[in-house]
């Protein structure tokens, strides 16, 4: 007697899908920071602590010109000058917001993932600081037209009265925006340069609150020399509306802003190019 022993073959259709494969972009990087960059609290707490900074202080600048109490220095403002007196403050709320939105990652560990995820590293500097750039100059230039519409109305009727339409105005609105936007961008490039909430902070505040001050203790041929070229300083001149011998015209402050931008750009791209996580 004999037998057959029998081996059963493969089933086929039996095998497990294959998961799709997901090619990393330009576009998917860009989708996955505006996804990042929106679900953090403090993104909405600091865009509208910038924008409360910008307009109030702006229209209590209007009101007390209106009111006339204001000192000499103020004689010869005009509306589109009150209106963006608001802008150091602001810079300040947008470049702390700037620098969570990179090294708060380092500090979390998330940065891990991030790039683990983008292997090549230079998308995701370039996608936080872009996005975040673009967001910080469009919620400035709105809220500086709104302070501008509503501080005019103000001081209608006294020597800093403006409209929309007169020379200068809508070049220094604009460029109220396009400063604060590339705030935006370098203090994203201060946070994935240092790596560290605190001392991104330190070097924001630092370069564009206390060096100004410092410049006063150089000797005058000195301060008239290098003063200028400071970054608040060129940065100011973009959204000025006059100009004299001692700062930039608004293309040369624009051109020696971007300059500054690139430079931390290119610090923040070599170290994270060169530096493990």
């Amino acid at each position: 007697m004999s037998s057959v022993t029998t081996t059963a073959g493969p089933v086929q259709g039996a095998t497990a899908p294959s998961r799709p494969v997901y090619k990393v972009n330009g576009r998917r990087v860009l989708r996955s920071e505006w996804a990042k960059l929106w679900s953090l609290r403090s993104t909405w707490i600091t865009l509208i602590l910038g924008l409360l900074f910008l307009l109030v202080f702006g229209l209590i600048i209007s009101w007390q010109f209106q009111a006339g109490n204001l000192d000499s220095d103020f004689d010869t403002s005009k509306a589109v000058d009150l209106s963006l007196f608001g802008i150091p403050f602001a810079q300040l709320a947008l470049g702390v917001l700037g620098v969570l939105v990179m090294a708060g990652e380092y500090s979390t560990g998330m940065i891990r993932s991030t790039l683990a995820a983008v292997p090549r590293r230079l998308p995701v500097l370039w996608s936080k600081a872009g996005l975040y750039g673009l967001v910080a100059m469009l919620v400035t230039s709105a809220g500086a037209l709104v302070a501008f519409l509503i501080g005019s109305q103000i001081v209608s009727g006294t020597s800093a009265a403006q409209s929309l339409s007169d020379a200068g105005v809508a070049r220094c609105l604009l460029g109220a925006g396009l400063y604060l936007g590339l705030i935006g961008v370098i203090s994203v490039g201060l946070g994935a340069l240092l790596r560290s909430v605190a001392g991104g902070i330190s070097v924001l505040v630092g370069v564009f609150v206390l060096l100004p001050g410092l410049t006063a203790l150089l000797p005058n041929s000195w301060e008239d020399n290098v003063s200028p070229y400071l970054p608040s300083n060129a940065g100011e001149s973009i959204y000025t509306l006059t100009h004299d011998s001692t700062t930039l015209a608004p293309g040369a402050g624009l051109a020696v802003f971007l300059g500054w931008t690139v430079l931390t750009l290119a610090g923040a791209t070599y170290r994270l190019k060169r530096n493990d996580v």
